[in-house]
Formats: structure tokens, sequence, C-alpha cells
């Protein structure tokens, strides 16, 4: 058997939000290796299989990325269809890309497969377009947490236009602020903030940029959370449409088994 690995995106929570081709991977498992924000329900597409947790949680012990590379490696080797399962989608914050590389340099083939992303997922159960004509003409996504603590062009996030979605950014509420009101975004700029996204113990708190920091610790927002910042925060898709058009009935004789002179 070729060596092969999927790299697949479970998606944020919600195991309705599968794939039809993350599901196929997953019947065809032999092993997965399973992220600690996965729902278990996703498991039910792969009872045969060996599950192996390999999580990594903010503050928490994690299994080292070196020794997951090694277990894909080995067990690809074997000649066994190897699922790593992510939460969310695999190349957005999900080191998809840097596990793909690290393969395909030791001749095993790769397949990605996307899975919806928290910030997509958890804004629409809120009902927030995160793109609206007339009000955000693009959506800017980044993690405010960084793998060597580097800063982030805030000045060009403030004044960008466009929807701001932060993840991993729960326990750097202050900086975050901070660094865009000095990059001169606007005080009273909208801003959601989504926990747990798509499950059903979600969470909202909706603030706006100043009070974002304390209206959290009233909430006591925990992670995992995702922040939508921008103007379509303070909108809804169910209060932006209007009264559904009445459609006109439409009569139709048909006349079967018969012709007219």
């Amino acid at each position: 058997m070729s060596a092969k690995v999927w790299l697949v995106g479970a998606g944020p929570g919600d195991p309705e939000l599968l794939t039809l081709k993350a599901v196929r991977a997953l019947r065809e498992a032999d092993v997965v290796l399973i992220d600690d924000l996965v729902n278990d329900a996703v498991l039910e597409h792969c009872p045969g299989a060996r599950i192996i947790p390999v999580g990594k949680r903010g503050g928490c012990r994690s299994t080292p990325q070196a020794f997951i590379h090694r277990l894909m490696l080995r067990y690809a080797r074997q000649g066994k269809c190897v699922v790593r399962l992510k939460g969310g989608d695999p190349c957005i914050f999900g080191r998809g890309g840097e596990e793909a590389q690290w393969l395909r340099e030791r001749g095993i083939e790769v397949e990605l497969v996307n899975g919806i992303t928290a910030g997509l997922a958890g804004a629409t159960q809120c009902d927030i377009p995160l793109t609206l004509r007339g009000v955000a003409r693009g959506v800017t996504l980044v993690t405010a947490h960084t793998q060597d603590d580097s800063s982030l062009n805030w000045q060009a996030l403030a004044q960008g236009g466009t929807t701001l979605v932060i993840y991993m950014g729960v326990a750097k509420l202050s900086e975050i602020r901070e660094q865009l009101l000095a990059g001169a975004m606007a005080a009273d700029t909208p801003v959601a903030m989504i926990e747990n996204a798509s499950l059903p113990h979600q969470r909202e708190c909706r603030s706006n940029l100043m009070a974002m920091e304390e209206d959290a610790c009233a909430f006591e927002l925990k992670s995992p959370a995702i922040l939508v910042i921008g103007a379509v925060a303070a909108n809804a898709i169910s209060s932006c449409g209007s009264e559904p058009a009445r459609e006109e009935a439409l009569s139709i004789d048909i006349n079967v088994g018969s012709q007219r002179a």
C-alpha cells in the first residue's frame, strides 16, 4: 500500500458541519490522530480505527509537534491509512501546511481536507455576516498567539477597513484593545466575543472596542473563543432582510394522454 496521510478539518465543533470528504477519509482510516478540540461525536465515522489523542491547548500540557510528526510518519510507512483530525480547518492556524511539507519531504503522500473554521461558524451562529455590502468589504483572520511572540501590524489591521476576526485572543484582550486604539480604530467599534463556536453551549457577548475587556471579564469569557471586530458585529442577518416578496400563484393546465384539435 502507498503511504498516505489525510490532514482533515473537523470543523468548529458541531458534528453536522463535517464535510462528506472528511467522512469518507474517516471511514477509510486505520489510525486517527485527534486534536483536543474535536467533538468526539465525529469519531462515529471511524469505529474500527485506532484513536490517538494528540491535543494542544493553551496553558495545558500538550503533545510535542515533533512527536506528532513521527507518529504520522511511522503509521504511514506501515501502509496504514492515517487521518490527522484537526479542529476547524487544518490550514487556518492548524499547522496543516507545516505538517504537509514535513511529510512530503519524507516521501509521504498528503491530502488536505478543508473544514469550516471557527471564525466563520461562530459569526454565522450569531447572525453576523463577516462581509456585508456597504459595511465590510472583506474579512481578515489573524491569531493573537504567535510562535515567537512577535507583534502583529496592528495599525494596518486597525485601518484596513475589513472585519477583523481574532483567534486565540482571550488572554490578550488588553493588548488588542490598546493596539487597535493606538492604530486609530474608533473606540465604539462593535465587537462580538463568541465562545465555543457552533456547539450547543456556544455563548456570545456583544460589546465595543473600548469596553470589551471589562465586558469579557463580567461575562467570564473563556477559551476557545473568537473575536469579531468591525461594523458587522452590530448587524444581524435576521434584521437586515426585508419582508419576503409574495409570489403569484401559477396555474398550469396539463392534459395527459389527450390532444386538442
